[in-house]
């Protein structure tokens, strides 16, 4: 197992991130944040499904008003995203949020960014100093000769001192962009400028196929490196497809366990049933099981108990009939049609 870098604790609501604590799961809202029963009700199928902190947007002040009915409806962690407006900040802050995500650069100049400060300051929330591509400051643009990873590094420990300097130090920060490399090139800057918590994610990554390839790539490989302490994979899809696709990332490098890991293997000319419905079917079906442990889904019965021998509990399907079994040895012989009725049973029991 790889270590992770030591940063400092952060307290969002009931979650803590930094300081060793497990990697959390983020997301954000799609609804209009005034439609405050959607809203919540979004949040709470998003909690269910396994999100840790939950961000919603601010344009205006009705949007920042209705996070106090959010908050009396939801009991995940809430980011108030704020863009150019410090006072939508403030006002978030005073109606409940749990934390403010801003870019000091566009928030204002300092009286407003010591507003903000101050207002996070008395409620005890922390801030996320959060830079992408799309909104680095000209000056640094200049200066690298275009939008470049040693820019949004910069733009971002620019915004850090900020706050450092009015006396706040409750800040994590975000460095984001479309592109892999670029995205890890600026995380592993900042990475080694700083100990504040660091929220990872290759922003705007595309469609649920595409953008869960890119963001598995991107945070993948910085987690790998011990580098970040939030996750949020965003993806041109149903937020409830982010959370699958970053509790996969955490279970695939050992970071986090949540429920089944499932294995199959991807079929081959030896194959014979239609292994790919049945590995979906046990995929739904194992959704709802709160146990941490494998699962395998094996297409030739003879070699698949022995491949998948790390798997808690397995099937292996034949020509119309499957084997069951638990650590590699066989259990029993079952027909086809029964065999994936026969594995849940078999989860159950353990």
């Amino acid at each position: 197992m790889f270590s992770r870098l030591m940063t400092k604790e952060v307290a969002i609501g009931g979650v803590r991130i930094g300081g060793g604590n497990p990697v959390a799961i983020q997301s954000m809202a799609n609804t209009d944040t005034r439609d405050y029963v959607r809203t919540s009700a979004q949040l709470n199928a998003l909690a269910e499904a396994g999100c840790e902190i939950a961000r919603v947007a601010v344009p205006d002040m009705e949007a920042a008003r209705a996070i106090a009915r959010i908050k009396e409806r939801v009991s995940i962690p809430l980011v108030a995203d704020i863009h150019f407006d410090y006072r939508l900040a403030v006002a978030a802050a005073e109606n409940g949020a749990d934390k403010l995500r801003i870019n000091p650069g566009n928030i204002g100049g300092p009286e407003r960014v010591r507003a903000v400060a101050a207002a996070a300051r008395e409620r005890g929330i922390p801030i996320r100093v959060g830079v992408n591509s799309g909104s680095l400051d000209r000056d640094l643009i200049e200066k690298y000769g275009g939008v470049t990873p040693e820019g949004l590094a910069e733009s971002a420990l620019r915004g850090v001192k900020l706050l450092e300097d009015l006396d706040f130090d409750d800040i994590v920060i975000s460095v984001k962009a479309s592109g892999v490399p670029f995205t890890l090139r600026a995380y592993r800057l900042l990475a080694r400028q700083t100990d504040h918590p660091l929220h990872l994610g290759v922003t705007e990554a595309g469609t649920l196929s595409a953008g869960a390839v890119k963001s598995a790539v991107g945070i993948g490989a910085l987690l790998e490196e011990g580098i970040g302490d939030t996750i949020r994979v965003s993806l041109t899809a149903d937020p409830l497809e982010e959370i699958a696709c970053a509790r996969e990332i955490l279970k695939a490098l050992e970071l986090r366990r949540f429920g089944v890991e499932l294995t199959s293997c991807p079929t081959c000319g030896r194959t014979q049933t239609d292994l790919i419905a049945i590995a979906n079917e046990v995929e739904r079906r194992c959704r709802s099981v709160r146990k941490d442990i494998r699962v395998a889904v094996m297409g030739c019965a003879v070699n698949g108990p022995g491949e998948a021998r790390a798997a808690d509990v397995g099937i292996a399907c034949g020509a119309g009939r499957a084997v069951i079994f638990k650590k590699g040895r066989v259990l029993r012989a079952v027909s086809a049609e029964r065999a994936v009725d026969e594995l849940m049973e078999e989860i159950k029991s353990l």
